[in-house]
């Protein structure tokens, strides 16, 4: 804004107080100072700009400035508690504006993760924050060793390097629950691994997991929840990826969606592997290793720090435990699938 479009009222009673200040001495008043900050909150209501709020006051300064008197210091005394209780209000304008602002954005954030609120006001407000809910949105979801909130270094630095490479292309970043989360159009898939790439880095090492596209404003809701259960059955499975595609591990979530029909598989295909010595815990660590593996008997031997005679040997007693041949093409499939069902469940740790 330029000195001439800044209304009159913002200097309202300013003139007088520099002149009858500059005259007697005294310092302003407490109701001067208190009407100076009020000024300048209206000013920042207003839009103004502080820089070109205080280049007025400067020049109305010149113009009223007392002639004749022996010392400026009373006028620029004047001149500095105006200045400073005008800048003052203005500041705490600028930061109910900006705190009024962040908890918009959180309460909008929170209503569209949890599918809360009327999906059109949802949709209405969420144009305000650059998204579209009528297209297709996915959700990359990063989770470090620690907890990050909105402002701290590590969200920072990941927005710096997204906005700096794609600009403000209909993304939202954010974080919630102390992860950090990217909402971005479903086509722009670059921007999802982009954000993958750099959370991954930032927060030394998490894990990212990506939902599919979905449409419509409950679409950010089922993205965002799919990629929180494939980093839980990440962690349940010891998947170190850094980076899951919800796309691509679709057979977890299929498999643990009936839990009863994976227990009875865990329960009758691996229960009496608790039978045996030291409990079934390095049996099914076998099992899993051996299938992890591609069936390799000695990359299994070698991950488990076993010798393949030990490992074959391992192999030989799920077979007599358990009916089931984890070299047979024929039986290998129900045994892996169990296996994954045990990691699913947390068995042999969780009862079933």
């Amino acid at each position: 804004m330029t000195e001439r479009e800044i209304p009159e009222e913002y200097l309202n009673g300013y003139t007088h107080i520099l002149t009858e200040v500059a005259a007697t001495g005294r310092r302003l008043t407490r109701d001067e100072i208190a009407s100076r900050r009020a000024l300048g909150e209206r000013a920042a209501e207003a839009g103004f700009g502080l820089r070109a709020l205080v280049r007025v006051h400067l020049s109305a300064a010149r113009e009223a400035w007392p002639r004749g008197s022996e010392s400026a210091d009373g006028a620029l005394a004047a001149v500095q508690q105006v200045v400073d209780a005008f800048a003052e209000g203005y500041e705490r304008a600028q930061r109910l504006a900006v705190r009024q602002e962040e908890a918009a954005r959180r309460e909008f954030i929170d209503d569209l993760l949890y599918g809360r609120s009327d999906l059109g006001r949802l949709a209405e407000r969420a144009e305000r924050f650059g998204l579209r809910l009528s297209h297709e949105h996915a959700v990359a979801v990063a989770r470090g060793a620690v907890p990050y909130e909105e402002g701290d270094p590590v969200p920072r630095q990941v927005e710096r390097s997204l906005f700096s490479r794609f600009g403000n292309r209909s993304i939202l970043l954010t974080t919630k629950d102390g992860r950090l989360l990217c909402i971005a159009p479903g086509y722009q898939e670059d921007v999802l691994l982009h954000f993958a790439k750099q959370a991954h880095a930032a927060t030394d090492g998490g894990q990212v997991a990506v939902g599919r596209p979905r449409s419509g404003p409950g679409g950010v809701v089922h993205s965002y929840e799919e990629a929180l259960n494939i980093l839980e059955i990440a962690e349940r499975l010891e998947l170190d990826d850094p980076v899951l595609r919800a796309a691509d591990l679709l057979v977890y979530p299929v498999l643990a969606r009936d839990r009863q029909a994976m227990a009875d598989l865990v329960r009758n295909t691996l229960g009496p592997l608790t039978t045996a010595r030291g409990g079934a815990e390095p049996l099914l660590d076998t099992l899993t290793a051996y299938f992890d593996s591609g069936c390799v008997s000695a990359e299994a031997a070698r991950r488990l720090s076993l010798s393949v005679r030990a490992l074959t040997y391992r192999l030989e007693r799920i077979h007599r435990l358990t009916g089931a041949n984890p070299s047979d093409p024929s039986h290998r499939y129900m045994l892996q699938t169990a296996v994954i069902g045990a990691r699913l469940l947390e068995w042999p740790a969780n009862e079933l």
